[in-house]
């Protein structure tokens, strides 16, 4: 895996597995992020401090480039992610579309199908 495509270009299509390991990574340094608050004593009550702050910050265009990416293997607009947005149900609808329906069958506007290469 490309880790470096992954996360920096908007161009191209991602497929699930791709997607979820993507997931798992930037929520895993934002864990890391919160331990080292914990255990450099920067933590808030809250549980986060400077450091989650700053990493969280610094993931903000990864995650849209993640979430891009497998808009386009669904065939739709990376803009699709504003969907997000809507209280409750955009979550639930992000979650369902991205994370679990499969993608365009074949190459579509945004490049090849990724399962195939």
């Amino acid at each position: 895996m490309d880790w470096k495509y992954l996360f920096t270009s908007l161009e191209g299509r991602i497929g699930r597995q791709s997607y979820w390991m993507g997931v798992l990574a930037l929520y895993g340094m934002t864990f890391v992020a919160a331990l080292l608050d914990n255990l450099v004593g920067t933590a808030s009550e809250y549980g986060y401090g400077i450091i989650t702050i700053v990493v969280t910050l610094a993931l903000i265009y990864p995650q849209i480039v993640l979430l891009a990416k497998r808009w386009h293997d669904r065939g739709k607009s990376g803009w699709w992610t504003l969907s997000g947005l809507v209280p409750v149900i955009g979550g639930l609808w992000l979650l369902i579309e991205l994370g679990f329906l499969k993608g365009t069958d074949g190459d579509n506007q945004y490049g090849p199908d990724p399962l195939k290469y």
